[in-house]
């Protein structure tokens, strides 16, 4: 039972108006005990000023949303693929866990091939946990977008899975549609970077059809989320704004796990590359 507050009010009033204060004090410090004592979590309310207290917490809940959700993703076709249980494994080598975080995340992904997986539940906790933060959700989101394009395409089983994960942590069908767009311009315009390390074996797959500059400026601008027809004003703040939707150090500070910063370090890699791509083409 929580009881500082009535202690300091107390003492604090009485200081200041000795006896009225003192129970003024006592019954301002009731309130505070009272309230701190709920779950704010959902209400947005103390809970997210105390990020140091509860950010161990905040990690696991992320971390076992993330890779029971994988999955669950997985399995949503009927079966778990070799391939996927490899994307899994490099996800977890990617964000670096070992010993019993990474038992931990392994477990969680089994869990997620569970037929009656409670994948609601599941996701309300990180909802929860994370207290409602957009930014957050919006690159566990995108994790789970990468991991289902990672065999080459997106089947309507996954597709039907990361709608509904979606729509559990507040983001509507078009919402999803744009991260999808998005996530594929970057796989093209990935091409671009890539090719001056890969052109000699690219020159050898003759079913692969050339990648543009064309279309690698048309991908910079969906990267960015911006029309080509777009006035400069309006790429700079579209910029800034994903940008700041992917900024390390502000993630981080909103209680994104460091093992999972180098995720949002590869998006914000494109977003600049691509800014950068269409300041040149621009002369800006």
């Amino acid at each position: 039972m929580a009881f500082w507050g009535k202690i300091l009010g107390l003492v604090f009033g009485f200081m200041f108006l000795k006896i009225p204060g003192a129970i003024i004090g006592l019954v301002v410090g009731h309130l505070f005990d009272k309230a701190y004592s709920q779950d704010f979590s959902r209400l947005g309310g103390f809970g997210r000023f105390f990020a140091d207290q509860d950010s161990l917490k905040q990690q696991a809940v992320f971390f076992h949303s993330l890779f029971s959700s994988l999955g669950h993703l997985a399995k949503s076709d009927g079966q778990v693929t070799q391939r996927e249980i490899q994307i899994a494994t490099a996800l977890m080598d990617d964000m670096q866990l070992t010993g019993d975080a990474r038992k931990e995340a392994q477990d969680a992904f089994r869990e997620g091939k569970a037929r009656d997986f409670p994948l609601q539940e599941n996701l309300r906790g990180l909802h929860e946990a994370c207290h409602g933060r957009r930014d957050i959700l919006q690159v566990f989101l995108e994790i789970l977008i990468q991991a289902a394009f990672a065999d080459g395409e997106l089947s309507q089983e996954e597709y039907n899975v990361l709608e509904k994960v979606a729509r559990l942590l507040g983001f509507r069908r078009r919402d999803l549609d744009y991260l999808i767009s998005m996530f594929e311009a970057e796989l093209r315009f990935r091409q671009r970077s890539e090719a001056g390390q890969q052109s000699h074996q690219r020159r050898r797959q003759h079913q692969q059809r050339p990648y543009s500059d064309t279309q690698s400026l048309a991908d910079a601008y969906k990267i960015i989320g911006v029309s080509e027809t777009a006035d400069e004003k309006t790429v700079k703040r579209a910029y800034r704004k994903r940008m700041a939707e992917h900024h390390p150090d502000k993630l981080v500070s909103k209680g994104l796990p460091q093992q999972a910063m180098e995720i949002a370090k590869a998006k914000a890699q494109d977003i600049q590359s691509a800014y950068e791509l269409i300041k040149e083409k621009r002369g800006f």
